[in-house]
């Protein structure tokens, strides 16, 4: 029986350049196995900006437009499918439990899935890929409302972590836990982080909870690496400074007793940092490549380095959607010993998505979030 309302309002994205609309659309039935989310908080993730400009084009990914951008999210149950009546973990679910999920959603039965393999899912549909102007409207985060299909993984959220921190669990924290957990990120080891925006943010503080020896954080905004030394950096490298990649790749040789990097992770998101990045590997290092999702961009290097140096690089899309419970046993573990309320702390409301978007365009610190 339906218990959620019957219209709700979704910024519908009719194409790269033009403003966001916001539509009153009708609620979709609720349909066996589904969820229909009351979106609490949604976050203006750098992949959300590239599809705004046009410069990560949801359609090749097999989206179509108009549609609803915004994918990390929290939200409460409004109203739950038949057959509904526990989180992934066994936990109850009910109408008002707070939830996070994977944006992306997995058939669970192709070769990929069943070889554990889920974030690679032959069959993998997302949000942000569908159409707003039909049911069921709330295909993203930026909406009151998403509805989440049938089979799709959800957690429940601690009570003791709130909104504001729980709404990065589900991309930026999981994603980065996810490639060290690829790379084996081991306890004594260094590790260098490309970026200090809200992904190399939780690196730094996912890489020393696993115990690294040193992180080095390397950017070139001044409240960024600020952020990053609250977040756990052992050293931070600003490019305005050291302005060329020797330079910098000399000053890790020194903050790594001459041996370079175990771990780099990039999350710069430009083609330029993947070459420097591998320069900074030690024997052995490992390379992982999250930052570039804008196609056809490229950078030269030269292999042999690569190859004497026995080094890997590992490209990491999305994630095993178990990860994200881990995320949020990361979150209530560690939320009173790192700031992460200052990742999303400016806050727009859905009618105010326009300048929400301007502002998280030119924003120098790290995210701004839309809540409904």
């Amino acid at each position: 029986m339906s218990t959620g309302p019957r219209t709700g309002r979704i910024a519908r994205f009719d194409d790269p350049g033009k403003p966001f609309q916001i539509d009153t659309v009708p609620v979709p039935e609720v349909g066996p196995g589904e969820i229909l989310i009351r979106v609490a908080r949604a976050n203006i993730c750098g992949s959300d900006v590239h599809a705004w400009h046009g410069t990560f084009a949801t359609r090749g990914l097999g989206g179509q437009l108009p549609t609803v951008l915004g994918h990390e999210m929290v939200g409460s149950v409004a109203e739950l499918g038949a057959g509904v009546t526990t989180d992934a973990n066994g936990k109850p679910l009910d109408v008002g439990t707070r939830v996070v999920f994977p944006y992306f959603f997995c058939c669970h039965t192709c070769r990929n899935c069943l070889a554990g393999r889920r974030n690679g899912c032959l069959n993998l549909k997302m949000a942000m890929l569908g159409r707003a102007d039909e049911p069921p409207y709330f295909v993203g985060g930026y909406g009151d409302y998403f509805l989440l299909p049938a089979g799709a993984v959800v957690y429940t959220v601690p009570d003791s972590v709130p909104d504001e921190i729980a709404a990065g669990a589900n991309c930026a924290l999981s994603q980065v836990m996810y490639g060290l957990e690829r790379v084996e990120q081991q306890l004594g080891e260094y590790v260098v982080v490309q970026g200090a925006g809200a992904l190399g943010l939780y690196a730094i503080a996912v890489a020393k909870a696993r115990g690294a020896a040193k992180v080095i954080a390397i950017d070139g905004i001044a409240e960024r690496l600020k952020l990053a030394a609250a977040f756990g950096a052992d050293a931070v490298i600003d490019i305005t400074e050291a302005t060329t990649d020797k330079e910098r790749a000399k000053i890790v040789r020194n903050l790594t007793d001459g041996q370079g990097a175990d771990v780099v992770v990039e999350v710069v998101g430009h083609p330029a940092a993947i070459d420097e990045g591998l320069k900074l590997l030690g024997q052995f290092g490992r390379y992982v490549e999250i930052g570039n999702i804008n196609i056809g961009k490229t950078f030269e290097f030269d292999p042999s380095r690569f190859v004497f140096g026995n080094k890997t690089m590992v490209g990491v899309s999305l994630y095993d959607p178990a990860v994200l419970s881990r995320a949020l046993d990361f979150l209530a573990d560690y939320q009173h010993k790192l700031p992460f309320e200052l990742l999303a702390s400016a806050c727009y409301s859905l009618d105010d998505i326009n300048e929400a978007f301007a502002a998280a365009d030119g924003r120098r610190d790290v995210r701004a979030s839309i809540v409904p």
